[in-house]
Order: structure tokens, then sequence, then C-alpha cells
């Protein structure tokens, strides 16, 4: 059973249950949202049951970390992070089966803007895992959805708040003031990973269209994106969910930079369009199929 079964061409949630006898309840019904939403054209809205979004007071975030508290709460949640995530790798939970492309991350030589598909809760680790040790300053940012940054609760609630994490507001104070903060990580010469799909849609394999803010960031930083493109294949093992549990592929494109005598928005368009035709390209290579959408809205 592979995932290119459950996105563009699943028409009603009983044919799920064709698909995967075993898959939980929860899962049925974030797969249908998904079958919906890519026949609707609308790929970027939440498909997830998460709790309702608190709203974000964005003047009690310390975005760069600067103070004393705030750099003990995030060295404590990046080893929690990391020790969760590398135990789930350990017993076969998530596989990180290869890596591909790290020879395009030696032009890096200071701050980046790191874009990569959103398809899992523990996409941002597995990115992090193929690029931990070729970053020039060691930390990978996240931008994290607001309602993750305000209303998660337990181990995921602190992490999503501790770990190098930006929330992104809905407000446009809040907007402002991450824009402001990335802009200083990425001119200090950290990386900032965004996800450029926005929503996150589970295990969904195609690139979807991508939204604009990550690429103005980085023409304005005048810094490179990093195109990650990360591809599943089924497992053998099914998870508690009843879906077999995904082999995960990372793939490290050529960096894309800023043209220098462009205005902002032709040159954070232009990046954008480089970066998702790398996707495209990478999703027909890997998957052997033409890359096609319900709506052309990705171009």
């Amino acid at each position: 059973m592979e995932l290119s079964q459950i996105g563009y061409d699943v028409p009603q949630l009983s044919d799920l249950y064709n698909i995967a006898p075993s898959l939980s309840d929860d899962r049925r019904e974030v797969l249908s949202r998904i079958a919906k939403l890519e026949r609707e054209g609308r790929f970027d809205i939440d498909v997830e049951n998460d709790p309702p979004t608190l709203p974000l007071d964005h003047t009690k975030v310390d975005y760069l970390g600067e103070k004393f508290f705030s750099k003990i709460k995030t060295a404590i949640a990046n080893k929690l992070g990391y020790s969760y995530f590398s135990r789930l790798i350990k017993k076969g939970e998530v596989i990180i089966e290869s890596v591909h492309g790290v020879e395009n991350l030696s032009a890096l030589d200071g701050g980046a803007v790191v874009t990569c598909n959103h398809f899992a809760a523990y996409d941002n680790f597995i990115a992090y895992k193929a690029l931990e040790d070729f970053l020039p300053r060691g930390k990978l940012y996240k931008i994290v959805r607001e309602g993750n940054y305000t209303s998660a609760s337990g181990l995921f609630g602190f992490l999503f708040r501790n770990c190098n994490t930006l929330p992104l507001a809905s407000d446009a104070r809040g907007s402002m003031a991450l824009m402001k903060a990335v802009g200083s990580l990425l001119e200090r010469g950290d990386s900032v990973l965004i996800y450029p799909e926005q929503a996150m849609w589970w295990n969904y394999r195609k690139p979807r269209p991508f939204k604009s803010g990550g690429f103005i960031m980085a023409f304005k930083a005048n810094v490179p994106v990093v195109p990650v493109f990360v591809t599943m294949q089924d497992s053998e093992r099914l998870a508690r969910n009843g879906y077999p549990v995904q082999k995960h592929t990372v793939h490290i494109m050529p960096p894309v930079f800023p043209q220098k005598g462009l205005a902002q928005k032709a040159g954070s368009e232009k990046m954008r369009k480089q970066t998702f035709e790398l996707y495209k390209n990478k999703y027909e290579e890997i998957y052997g199929e033409e890359y096609s959408l319900c709506f052309s809205t990705a171009q």
C-alpha cells in the first residue's frame, strides 16, 4: 500500500477502509480531509484535530533566546527533544533511510533559510538530523504555527515553545516581530527552517504550493534558500495508528541564491519559483510520475 493511493485520487472516506483496514479513525478523518481539500485546491488548510488556538502575545516571546531562563529552557528542551526522537529512531518508529546531497551544503558559510515539505510532527527533526553536522553555527531555528506554540500541552508543548522555535503570529505586530527576529538570526549566521506549504498534511508526498514569506525573508537578508525534500516509502512495520511506518529519504538540493539587482518582490518570487521547481523535479525523479495537482496553483 503506497501513500500515492490516498492523495490526489481518493474520493471517499469509504475507500480508506479498503486501503488500510487497521487504520485508526483519527487518521481516516485526516486523510479524508486531505482528499477533500486537494480536490478543492485548498492546499494550505490545517487538517489535524488540534486544540483551539490561543492568541499569541508576541511581547512575551524571547525570539532570540537572550534571556537567562530562556537559555536554560532551550538547553533542556533541545536535549529532551533530541533524546525523544532518537529513541523513536532506535525503536524503528521513525526511519531515516538515507540522506542525499550533503555536498550541496559546502556552499554555505553563513545564515540560510531551510525549506522542507511538511508531512509530520517530527519532520523538523528529520531535517535537522540531515543538516546538523553542516550548519555553520550548529543551530536550526524553526518557525512554528501559533496554535502549536500557545495551545500544545505536555512534552510537545514544552518542545514547541523552547526548541529554538519562532512562533508565527496571526496579528500584524506579531508577524513584524517574527520578521525582525528572523532577520537578526540570519544576519548573525544562523539557519531558520520554514514550511513554505504552511499546513501539515500527514504523510502527503506531493509538493504543495509555496507561500512567499520565507523567500522574502531570505531575499531581504541576502541569504540562500536550502531546499530539503523528504520522500517516503512504506515499510513492512505498522505504526500504532495502523498505517505503515514510513521510510524517509532526505534530499538536500542545491541552494537557491538571491539575485542581485532585483527588487524584493521580483527577487523573492524568483527564489520561490526556483525552489518549487527543484521540489517538483525531485518528486518526479523519485516517484516516477508526472507531478500534478487538482488545481494549477503551484506556479
